[in-house]
């Protein structure tokens, strides 16, 4: 199996879709890559790199690909990306079929089967392959630097001769991947640390890590594979007013609650900025999809009432090379379904292959997306 890596051409993205180290792999399990030129420089894996492990690199985009079965990228591809695909060739990437229609039916209308990493499926067998997940870890993580650096006191506890510095406290609204990697950054940073989430389940984790689960009383909202369900208008009303005291409390706050496939729910109001203390902090992860702070705008930092507000926008690839690491370890995993006796021949019988495909022969497979451009694959 041929596999095709091209430069990510999205503003700001840095990451690359396999490094050095993964692409050895993929070789010596007796399929060929190749990489476009300059790939992985923005992750500071120049073309060397990769050459001394045995991947070919491709000049052009359009050299990358030809002849190439299975195309590998971070960002989905692009519908000018896509006019250069011949039909048949496979792409894996991060993809959300019914928010970028342009992408999904120049996909369809190329011919092209492309695979969507945003759909795995949440069982164990898939675990090596969750790139959700393994980019959360990084969000989490970075959520954390994030809120230290813009605060402006100590994350930890001094004693000195001059008086003791009390830590800060942080409060981190979500305890999946990413709110639990946050709370982990912070309590090695020395913070006080209290969490609330939606599912009473996370308190064990929360509490093995040394964080304070603040319980709200209000009823489970444990959804599919893990995740929380989208919860009711009420039930966020009663959410918001059990969580305020605890806002108001907390020098730095992050946020990371998400339900896959909807809008982020608001949790953080504009009248709970407003009671907090001048100089506090708050990280929305949840900005690119509406944000769990009413305030928070995607990309940019802003002040309201004396708080600082920043709009987490692609946070993992502000740590692009761990990022790329465990991303192109994501890929491998993937990559390795959909050959047989290394040829490109995925079974599309298969819970993963068939969860995560969303165009194949000229046919948009996504419900969602299919129902938005009109429900006729061409």
């Amino acid at each position: 199996m041929r596999i095709a890596i091209p430069v990510e051409r999205a503003p700001g993205e840095l990451r690359v879709a396999t490094v050095p180290d993964v692409a050895k792999r993929l070789i010596a399990a007796g399929h060929s890559v190749v990489i476009e030129s300059g790939a992985g420089a923005r992750a500071f894996w120049p073309d060397e790199s990769y050459a001394a492990v045995g991947v070919e690199v491709a000049d052009t985009f359009d050299m990358a690909v030809a002849g190439a079965d299975v195309l590998c990228k971070v960002q989905a591809p692009t519908a000018t990306e896509a006019a250069h695909l011949r039909r048949g060739i496979a792409t894996v990437s991060f993809f959300q079929p019914a928010e970028d229609l342009d992408a999904t039916v120049a996909l369809r209308d190329q011919g092209v089967t492309a695979f969507s990493l945003d759909l795995l499926p949440r069982i164990s067998r898939a675990q090596a392959m969750d790139a959700l997940s393994s980019q959360a870890t990084v969000s989490g993580y970075r959520a954390v630097l994030i809120a230290a650096d813009r605060l402006p006191r100590f994350f930890p506890m001094f004693m000195t001769a001059a008086g003791t510095v009390p830590p800060a406290k942080v409060l981190v609204l979500g305890a999946g991947v990413a709110g639990l990697q946050a709370i982990a950054t912070a309590r090695r940073l020395g913070a006080l640390v209290r969490v609330n989430d939606v599912r009473p389940a996370a308190k064990e984790e929360v509490e093995s890590l040394g964080a304070t689960f603040v319980e709200l009383g209000l009823e489970t909202q444990d959804g599919a594979g893990g995740y929380a369900r989208a919860q009711s208008d009420d039930f966020l009303h009663r959410q918001r007013a059990l969580i305020a005291g605890e806002v108001a409390k907390a020098d730095a706050v992050i946020t990371t609650a998400a339900v896959p496939g909807r809008r982020a729910p608001t949790l953080v109001t504009a009248e709970m900025v407003k009671s907090m203390s001048p100089g506090s902090v708050i990280v929305d992860l949840a900005s690119e999809t509406g944000g769990n702070c009413e305030l928070s705008v995607a990309g940019e930092t802003i002040v309201e009432s004396g708080v600082t507000i920043y709009g987490g926008k692609n946070v993992p690839s502000q740590m692009p090379v761990h990022a790329s690491f465990l991303y192109a370890r994501n890929i491998a995993e993937f990559a390795a379904l959909l050959s047989n006796e290394g040829a490109y021949a995925p079974d599309f019988d298969d819970e993963i292959i068939k969860g995560t495909c969303v165009v194949r022969d000229g046919e948009v497979l996504h419900a969602g997306a299919l129902e938005r451009i009109g429900g006729s694959p061409a």
